[in-house]
């Protein structure tokens, strides 16, 4: 069978590297098949044995809440409430467990087309998303979370006292947690706009008064409070992030070529 090339012009596309070749469309439908089977056998294994420990991490995600809290207890409505909350949490355990395999595979599948330039921008990319995304999911955790938690189940606990259901209170903290690990992807979106030439970190400069505000409208849709105290606890170190992009901007950015006299 005819192999198929990656498309553009010839000098620009990547040589394979000695004992390869050019996989035909077929084979490279049939290669993706075998990757994302192996993603799903992943999937389904640390299903199992993060079910095996759901308890615990549900009691990780009550911490907070019973530090904050005297006598915080968590109940459920509906019959099915229970199990699907348990469910919930396996499976995102399940995935966390199965990332590094996903992860993997999806480099080794995108790998191949690209140049070794391209290979050290794509691992350096994912490593540095990655260790981002943990970085916000723990500073949600252990930073902004329990003030939060403080301030909604006391806020008027001398008239009604609070009982949360099972999974509202999961859903609550899984968002917090997820939507705060995908705000500090800030620098890299930062770096890859600049590498792209669409801003410059010139520009990103003049644009310091636009990014304390948006950090501050980020933090206030990510903190489900009302407290200025807990807002600038999330929106301080995304004003930082946002400097850390401008800072690999200017090291990434295409550079101006002089103009011939």
């Amino acid at each position: 069978m005819t192999s198929v090339a990656p498309s553009g012009p010839p000098q620009d596309r990547p040589e394979p590297e000695r004992g390869e070749r050019y996989l035909t469309l077929v084979e490279h439908l049939q290669e993706l098949r075998r990757r994302l089977i192996i993603c799903s056998v992943a999937v389904v294994i640390g299903l199992a044995i993060s079910a095996a420990f759901t308890d615990d991490l549900l009691r990780f995600l009550k911490h907070p809440a019973e530090e904050r809290s005297q006598d915080f207890r968590l109940v459920f409505l509906e019959p099915f409430e229970s199990f699907v909350t348990y469910f919930k949490i396996a499976l995102m355990g399940s995935i966390i467990l199965a990332m590094p395999v996903i992860m993997y595979q999806i480099l080794a599948f995108i790998a191949p087309g690209l140049r070794p330039n391209e290979k050290r921008w794509l691992y350096g990319t994912v490593a540095g998303s990655v260790g981002l995304f943990l970085a916000g999911v723990a500073f949600a955790y252990y930073v902004a979370l329990p003030p939060a938690l403080g301030f909604l189940l006391n806020f008027e606990n001398d008239i009604a006292q609070p009982q949360i259901r099972l999974g509202s209170y999961v859903d609550f903290v899984l968002r917090l947690l997820f939507w705060t690990g995908i705000a500090f992807q800030t620098p890299l979106i930062v770096m890859f706009l600049a590498r792209l030439g669409i801003v410059t970190a010139r520009r990103l400069i003049g644009w310091w008064r636009f990014a304390i505000v948006g950090a501050f409208v980020v933090a206030a849709v990510v903190t489900p409070t009302p407290d200025p105290v807990t807002c600038t606890i999330v929106a301080v170190p995304l004003i930082g992030l946002y400097f850390l992009g401008v800072l690999l901007a200017v090291l990434v950015q295409p550079r101006r070529q002089p103009t011939a006299q």
